[in-house]
């Protein structure tokens, strides 16, 4: 199921960023309208989380936003006018809403909590091989048939994804287990609102993803246009080893960083992950040869494996016997939304203005006070013993 969900997902993204910039679009215009995905994504996180806390059935709710997925990668190959453009960024951005907290929810239902590091660290790989190898066939599809054939591509995926959900088996789902309720008598319970707002380390930890969020979203996004504007190389090969390459690093990494993590515990890894980024800007600012910028993407990798594995598992650290792990993940989905959308949205204008080292050096900047509150402000979320 991630593997094919992660097929889907490569045709958008940065290859959405290239596209629209072939197509003549100005970075401005473009930024403006991987906002409105964001944007859209901001809005449905916190009520598609508390939609997958209360209902039992997860896989439904995947089915419906894989479907949503398909209908924008449509519009994408077949009618990309502005208006319409808008309309397919604002339903793939509302099915991170859905899609995303319901796979955690159905791991979590499956596995428990002694065995989520593991098994986010699998997810994690079989989506960052998905889009290792569709970022391969979509960057030759788009160089040597049309660059349209991307999202038809996303679009067929579909098929096979529904197929894998579809085997997965409801009554193997815990469903108290699967939103992070507690055990007996109180597994039918949530915890308050206003009990679970009280939770000073979720806030903090908040404020560490906004601002790594904040300073990775752009990256390739612009590195991207730059590429697209290229019009004697062969950019679209390009574009893909700059995807494949991170997907590569995470695909071999995330297991690692999933069993590590019960070793060392959360916060050691975190500092690695949101450290590396702070390279990597830097990099991105002195150097624009490709074989350099390839470089830059495989540190990408090493940060997406950390960050993206310890994200969930912290998350249910935090909300351990709440019954409210899927309204945190939307929560902090928020939070990630609302920082990619300020990034994407603002980068465009800041590079247009600013110069490019200068747009990375503030992007490094932005990783670098991450790191600082990270290192400073948060304490280690392992449990010593888990509930179950």
């Amino acid at each position: 199921m991630n593997f094919f969900l992660a097929d889907i997902q490569t045709g958008f993204g940065a290859f959405v960023a290239f596209y629209l910039a072939d197509l003549g679009w100005q970075k401005g215009q473009v930024g403006l309208a991987l906002s409105v995905g964001t944007i859209a994504g901001l809005i449905a996180h916190i009520p598609g989380g508390a939609l997958v806390d209360v209902v039992s059935w997860k896989r439904a709710l995947a089915a419906i936003g894989i479907t949503m997925i398909a209908v924008s990668a449509l519009i994408f190959a077949l009618v990309p006018s502005v208006a319409l453009v808008f309309i397919a960024e604002i339903l793939h951005g509302l099915t991170g809403g859905i899609v995303t907290p319901a796979i955690a929810a159905i791991s979590l239902g499956l596995v428990g909590r002694g065995a989520m590091s593991m098994r986010t660290g699998r997810n994690y790989r079989f989506d960052a091989a998905g889009n290792a190898l569709t970022a391969g066939a979509m960057g030759m599809a788009g160089q040597y048939l049309a660059k349209s054939a991307i999202f038809f591509g996303a679009a067929a995926l579909c098929v096979p994804a529904l197929v894998a959900l579809s085997l997965i088996r409801a009554d193997e789902i815990d469903y108290a287990r699967a939103r992070n309720a507690g055990i007996g008598k109180h597994a039918v319970k949530f915890a308050r609102l206003f009990d679970l707002g009280k939770n000073t380390k979720l806030y903090l930890f908040a404020a560490c993803i906004f601002l790594f969020q904040f300073a990775d979203a752009s990256m390739l996004p612009v590195i991207s246009q730059e590429l697209a504007h290229n019009q004697n190389e062969p950019t679209s090969l390009q574009m893909a080893g700059l995807i494949i390459v991170p997907q590569m690093i995470a695909a071999l990494l995330s297991p690692w960083v999933g069993y590590h993590s019960e070793r060392f515990g959360r916060k050691p890894l975190l500092l690695v992950g949101f450290g590396v980024e702070i390279v990597r800007a830097l990099i991105f600012a002195l150097y624009s040869e490709y074989p350099i910028l390839i470089a830059g993407q495989l540190l990408g990798g090493i940060s997406a494996a950390t960050v993206t594995v310890l994200t969930v598992l912290v998350i249910v650290d935090l909300t351990t016997g709440t019954g409210r792990f899927n309204l945190v993940q939307g929560f902090v989905g928020t939070i990630i939304a609302i920082a990619a959308s300020l990034s994407t949205g603002a980068t465009g204008f800041i590079f247009d203005q600013l110069g490019h080292w200068q747009g990375f050096l503030i992007l490094a900047g932005a990783a670098t006070a991450a790191t600082g509150l990270l290192w400073i402000g948060m304490p280690e979320t392992k449990p010593s013993k888990y509930l179950d």
